[in-house]
């Protein structure tokens, strides 16, 4: 495989992200008036049930100050509420509201949905099943080659 070959996957995979990632916002955001930036870290809130800012940020492959920053938003829209952890003072444990609930099933719904239309449409099951465990080999791949810089919150 050439240099340039590898920069092409590389574009198309990066433009695939972006093309993605705004569709799907677009979406949210206009059924919901919720952006994917906060939906993402609610899915994992709702998922865990109880979490730190670190377990989001590990989760999604950002920075603790970057998803704190999330957080205080998905906060200040009343969807989430931040405890003091009785294991950890330093930390605090988020958890979805009611209303953060309610909000993450129906965006989940449109969610699912779309991925449905922009990947299950395009690909059988098993090519997705193929996309999938490569997309699961490169990032094991590239989590080996980058340095771990771990910050808790």
């Amino acid at each position: 495989m050439t240099r340039s070959d590898l920069s092409s996957h590389f574009d198309n995979l990066v433009r695939f992200e972006t093309e993605l990632w705004t569709a799907i916002d677009q979406k949210l955001r206009t059924e919901h008036d919720l952006p994917l930036s906060r939906f993402e870290p609610m899915q994992i809130i709702g998922r865990l049930g109880s979490c730190r800012v670190f377990d989001i940020a590990e989760a999604l492959a950002i920075t603790v100050g970057g998803t704190s920053k999330l957080v205080d938003r998905i906060e200040s829209s009343g969807h989430c509420r931040r405890q003091s952890n009785p294991a950890d003072k330093r930390s605090s444990l988020i958890e979805l509201t009611p209303e953060g609930n309610a909000l993450l099933g129906r965006a989940k719904a449109t969610f699912d949905d779309e991925l449905k239309r922009r990947l299950g449409s395009a690909l059988t099951p098993e090519a997705l099943d193929r996309f999938g465990a490569t997309l699961a080999t490169l990032r094991e791949a590239n989590r080996r080659l980058t340095p771990a810089t771990k910050e808790k919150s």
